[in-house]
């Protein structure tokens, strides 16, 4: 609906213009549609005459009456649409319309939510992106619930949407963890060597080495220590790559492509692109180092790209592997990233505009961290993972549903207490399990009424006369609204959109039902009856697209 009022209002603006009632401007205001605070002042509202009021050189109100004039409503939509305050338009939907708004989650079914809006246009997200040094932690797991429900929500709001982890197989990291590795299967081979404290000094790293004894003895010791430590890092990463993988899975989080850094090594992109830029000036020579102009773009500094011994940066890789996804031909690429990952925007922005690209094909989602409680209380570090809590661990406590939803529950641009006993609890305390028992509540209410003759679950013309309480138009319109929340969420770039809009579905269904006296689903009014079961399944409908876009289950029975 809230479309169909942009539309209209815009279709009114330019008979205005025609009519020569409203002068036209080279701009206008985008049309803003909001539902108001109080029911009083309509079901919509717009407040775009207050918007033209410094371009029209009118008061509000004029503009508002003058526009309402020009308003066309075939359909038959509203009741009423009148001006009110400073100049608001406050639209009155016709009751039929929500009636018909009920008929479509049913005949949409899964589909019910998604659209169009983003016209097939392609976008890749890459989010997680862990260097395969060590196994996920809890930080790492909100970004995969981040990037994973804002691909679902990119993807039912109308894009066509891959999925993609950068896995930084390549470089410094990589040797530091050759070098641990080796360090500990030196240790196992009963070498007196010291352990270094910028090694890696996880539980794992020992588990790595004893893997490599076990299947090699102590021929690593009969080869040169470089190429020892090259075998000791393609090992290890190869198996704690293995092991996010089952991580992720394990999460419900899958991707369409696994690419590699070192590919970029490999075919050279890296020094391409490098030579590239230089023959364009874009980078210079500096102290025996190559630097990239990134000040001439908006950040604060130049940036190295190739150090005085030769060896490349992390952004040189950054600059190569945004060609290649901007080569790939997406419409728009979007980087999840932790929010340590901060300074690096400026840098990569420049990079993207340097070649020739407009910025705006670059977006960035940043997550925060996540602070582990229990009971309130914080966590201690995990023993077994070394230097934190990994994600394996909180999903085989809490569970893959838990962890997905309360990981979604805030904003992520905002730090998020992770309560693992709040995750656990079968209470309405715990968000999850609020959202989840609504579709089993009206699944076991299906059951029942099945078991009662009341088979076929279909829209009969005698409803409006049966479910016409303000508390089931209220459920109606807020079902109502569920389009337009996805829509909103795939625009703003905003997952957490969903959790909070099903948390509120759930809490009007819960006070709904409640109710039992006034509000019983099956009774002894067959009609009535039929229309209420044809009331909830549509809450059960919306309830489950919801939380499939959160990579959420929804049981039918709790």
């Amino acid at each position: 609906m809230k479309e169909t009022i942009r539309n209209m209002i815009a279709q009114a603006l330019e008979a205005s213009f025609k009519s020569g009632a409203l002068k036209p401007a080279d701009t206008h205001p985008s049309v803003e549609v909001e539902i108001p605070k109080q029911s009083a002042n309509g079901d919509f509202s717009s407040n775009v005459a207050m918007a033209m009021a410094s371009t029209q050189k009118r008061p509000p109100r004029e503009i508002a009456a003058i526009l309402t004039t020009h308003l066309s409503d075939p359909q038959g939509l509203f009741d009423k649409v009148e001006v009110a305050g400073p100049g608001f338009i406050n639209f009155y939907v016709a009751p039929k319309y929500w009636y018909e708004v009920l008929q479509s989650v049913h005949a949409k079914n899964e589909k019910y939510g998604c659209s169009q809006f983003g016209k097939g246009k392609r976008v890749q997200v890459e989010f997680v992106s862990a260097n395969p040094t060590g196994p996920l932690h809890v930080g790492h797991g909100r970004c995969a619930a981040v990037g994973d429900t804002l691909a679902a929500v990119l993807e039912a709001a109308g894009y066509h949407v891959e999925r993609e982890y950068y896995v930084n197989d390549s470089g410094r990291q990589i040797h530091t963890l050759g070098n641990s590795v080796f360090l500990r299967y030196r240790q196992l081979q009963g070498e007196d060597v010291e352990f270094p404290p910028d090694a890696y000094q996880g539980e794992y790293i020992k588990e790595l080495a004893e893997a490599l004894a076990s299947r090699h003895g102590s021929e690593l010791l009969d080869v040169p220590e470089d190429v020892a430590v090259e075998r000791c890092a393609a090992f290890a990463a190869g198996e704690i790559l293995r092991e996010i993988k089952a991580d992720l899975n394990a999460f419900n989080v899958s991707f369409d492509c696994w690419f590699s850094e070192q590919s970029l090594y490999d075919s050279e992109s890296i020094t391409q692109v490098v030579e590239e830029l230089a023959s364009r000036g874009i980078i210079y020579h500096h102290d025996g180092a190559l630097w990239f102009r990134t000040s001439d773009y908006g950040d604060e500094k130049d940036r190295v790209v190739v150090r005085a011994n030769g060896l490349t940066t992390y952004f040189a890789s950054d600059i190569a592997y945004h060609k290649n996804k901007l080569e790939r031909g997406f419409h728009r690429i979007i980087d999840v990233w932790g929010a340590d990952h901060h300074g690096y925007i400026p840098r990569v922005s420049a990079s993207i505009e340097a070649m020739g690209y407009e910025k705006t094909k670059l977006g960035f989602v940043l997550v925060q961290l996540v602070n582990l409680l229990r009971g309130g209380k914080p966590v201690a570090m995990s023993t077994r993972a070394g230097e934190f809590v990994t994600l394996r661990d909180v999903v085989q406590e809490v569970g893959k549903d838990a962890a997905r939803f309360l990981f979604l529950m805030r904003h992520y641009d905002s730090p998020l207490d992770f309560d693992l006993e709040l995750a656990k609890k079968e209470s309405n305390e715990n968000p999850v399990y609020y959202v989840q028992y609504v579709h089993a509540r009206i699944s076991n209410i299906l059951r029942k009424a099945r078991s009662r003759g009341y088979e076929e679950i279909r829209w009969h013309a005698d409803f409006p006369e049966q479910i016409n309480l303000p508390e089931e138009i209220g459920l109606i319109k807020l079902m109502e609204r569920y389009p337009d929340v996805v829509i909103q969420s795939a625009r703003q770039r905003e997952p957490h959109r969903i959790p909070f809009y099903l948390k509120e579905l759930a809490g009007t269904f819960h006070a709904y039902y409640h109710d039992r006296d006034k509000h019983q689903v099956v009774g002894d009014n067959a009609r009535l009856s039929m229309a209420r079961l044809f009331l909830v399944s549509a809450i059960r409908i919306i309830i489950k697209n919801g939380l499939t876009l959160m990579g959420v289950s929804a049981p039918e029975r709790m």
